[in-house]
């Protein structure tokens, strides 16, 4: 394969050590908070592949996670380009307007009216979407978009697994369910759960793990080419390929395979491409609709 020369910003890249810049990042975080833990502060993971394209994943304390956006012919260059973009997103998110306040709370509680086509009344109503919205919101004043973005994930995750539907029919309130799970973090045993919910499934339909697990490599190599936050996709990549390691250790082994050509070569980043990851980066949040729709 013919390696295309890097150009003047590519080499500039590489001359900084922005792994380190990384880990420096947060460990003066850490030192700050008085967490005097420093150690694998940031944690590296390398998608085994033959050859290029390569991809990393960083994963950051909180558990954010963030990709390589271009195309990499080593690991090396994989490692530091996912550093580059949780750095950008790190940096981004010290910002003063991305943190909740009352001011943040009353224009996304807007643009949440509007998008659902409700209205503002709905805001002081725990029983609609837009309540529970507002009170997620207002009980996590004070934080940065990134810390709200690791709960919501978790509220996210138990959307997608049914989870959330299940408490409403129950008639659990959701205030409590809220309550619970935002002190919640999401560990091995939440996510054996879930990937039990996932296995009773397969057994009631056959082929659905699979299918599943394929939606899951395809929307996680989407969202790292729009340098998005990861950790939603990677769990659901994740939860799906337990639940099937149970099912059939055979098929996981293949959908393995399909996933990281999936990964590697789905057309999704382009060799050779100069594109600038800052005019395309979508920094993490996600918009009020999709939260919505995990607390709905």
């Amino acid at each position: 394969m013919t390696s295309i020369p890097d150009s003047d910003d590519d080499k500039a890249f590489k001359d900084l050590n922005v792994v380190g810049m990384l880990h420096q990042f947060w460990e003066q975080k850490q030192v700050k908070g008085a967490m005097v833990e420093t150690e694998n502060l940031v944690v590296y993971e390398s998608i085994p592949s033959p050859g290029p394209p390569f991809i990393c994943y960083v994963t950051l304390p909180g558990g954010s996670c963030f990709g390589n956006f271009k195309y990499c012919y080593t690991k090396a260059d994989a490692r530091r380009d996912a550093a580059r973009v949780a750095l950008m997103n790190s940096t981004f998110n010290e910002l003063p307007c991305r943190r909740i306040t009352p001011d943040f709370i009353a224009r996304s509680v807007e643009e949440a009216v509007i998008t659902t086509s409700g209205n503002m009344e709905d805001a002081s109503d725990p029983g609609t979407s837009i309540g529970v919205y507002c009170l997620m919101l207002q009980s996590n004043t004070g934080k940065t978009m990134l810390e709200f973005q690791e709960i919501m994930t978790v509220f996210q995750l138990l959307h997608w697994n049914g989870t959330l539907k299940a408490f409403r029919e129950r008639r659990c309130s959701r205030q409590e369910v809220i309550s619970y799970y935002s002190q919640q973090r999401l560990d091995e045993c939440m996510r054996s759960h879930m990937a039990l919910d996932w296995l009773q499934r397969e057994r009631q339909r056959p082929g659905l793990l699979s299918q599943e697990l394929q939606l899951a490599f395809r929307e996680l190599a989407e969202a790292r080419q729009a340098g998005r936050e990861l950790r939603f996709y990677k769990e659901k990549k994740e939860i799906l390929s337990l639940a099937l390691s149970q099912a059939s250790p055979e098929e996981l082994e293949e959908e393995a395979w399909r996933g990281l050509e999936y990964l590697t070569h789905g057309g999704l980043c382009m060799e050779g491409s100069m594109v600038d990851p800052t005019e395309h980066c979508q920094f993490y949040y996600q918009e009020s609709g999709s939260d919505l729709e995990s607390l709905g």
